[in-house]
């Protein structure tokens, strides 16, 4: 199958995947959508992306069926059922859940699409918006090199590392210590800010001692500077991060791991949750610092 003559169903259009789709469609691939809210598409379509009345129409169209959604649960909606991508997709079809969800759901996913001689990759991403809009996401991959290896084309276009991290469940898995990562980390950029703002520096300058040095993280070049501006607009929502500290949290506990910062985290963006941030982005976090 050549990827250039793939048909590419996507399902989720948020605020990464709509860059996703765009960055798809600029290189020539034939990219058909569908979201349960069709005007959040309307600009998409006004593009020449052509849009698809249901999840088994896109699937049954489709060579490569995408999905990028919020929680297990639609991942569980849109991939099993009767209408379902597993029932309705052609046999030898390629299927990439990109959501961030739960390992033993990527494998569950896998085996059921083995049996239906179905190709199941978890592809997890990290990189928000801004990741999204330049294609340089970092996809994490769980599944056959064979899936693998025929897609990678697509994942080249949206991304700029891309690694196979073994079978199924294991992009998932990657996708989770990624996320263990963030939850420390924000805070600590909170703090920092704070600190500085406390110790009667300009904290601008200060990032830009600190953004290039050891303490260096995607969300102290980022997302700082959007704490600084007020900029709470989501590039990663916080109802999302605290799904997917959620999830890590559980697995973490399944294989008997204590993590400390990861509760913390938890803990602390659900307080922001309950301010009436969950909508707002993860940056929104220096709100409950900055009293």
């Amino acid at each position: 199958m050549q990827t250039t003559k793939q048909k590419i169903g996507f399902i989720g259009i948020g605020v990464m995947g709509k860059s996703m789709v765009r960055n798809l469609h600029k290189k020539g691939y034939t990219v058909k959508i569908f979201t349960r809210t069709k005007e959040k598409a309307l600009d998409l379509l006004e593009e020449g992306i052509q849009w698809s009345n249901s999840v088994a129409e896109l699937t049954k169209e489709s060579d490569v069926i995408i999905t990028m959604v919020g929680y297990p649960s639609d991942v569980e909606e849109v991939y099993f059922g009767s209408n379902g991508i597993i029932e309705n997709a052609k046999k030898g079809s390629y299927l990439i859940d990109m959501t961030t969800s739960k390992p033993q759901l990527a494998t569950d996913i896998y085996q059921q699409a083995l049996e239906k001689g179905l190709h199941s990759l978890d592809a997890p991403v990290s990189g928000g918006d801004i990741g999204a809009q330049n294609g340089t996401l970092a996809i994490m991959v769980g599944g056959d090199k064979q899936a693998f290896d025929t897609v990678l084309p697509i994942f080249d276009v949206l991304g700029s590392n891309i690694i196979l991290q073994g079978p199924a469940g294991a992009g998932q898995h990657t996708k989770l210590s990624n996320q263990i990562t963030i939850a420390s980390n924000m805070v600590g950029v909170c703090e920092a800010i704070i600190y500085a703002k406390k110790a009667g520096l300009n904290p601008s300058l200060v990032l830009d001692s600190i953004s290039t040095g050891a303490a260096g993280s995607f969300s102290l070049s980022n997302l700082a500077p959007r704490m600084l501006k007020e900029d709470y607009a989501p590039g990663f929502y916080v109802k999302h991060f605290i799904k997917d500290m959620t999830i890590a949290l559980e697995s973490a506990q399944e294989m008997g791991l204590d993590t400390p910062g990861l509760n913390l985290s938890l803990s602390l963006y659900k307080e922001l949750a309950e301010n009436g941030e969950e909508d707002s982005g993860t940056q929104a976090l220096i709100k409950l610092f900055d009293q």
